[in-house]
């Protein structure tokens, strides 16, 4: 019972941290986006 408590709370907090991750990818890809430099046409 305590393994799959533990592997339960392991498999949440790798999935916690994979979603703070692309979250931090995601903004950053929208700052790369909102301040590119305007190119003259």
């Amino acid at each position: 019972m305590k393994k799959i408590l533990v592997l339960a709370l392991t498999g949440a907090a790798a999935l916690f941290a994979k979603h703070k991750l692309d979250e931090g990818k995601n903004e950053q890809d929208l700052w790369r986006e909102a301040t590119d430099p305007v190119r003259k046409a």
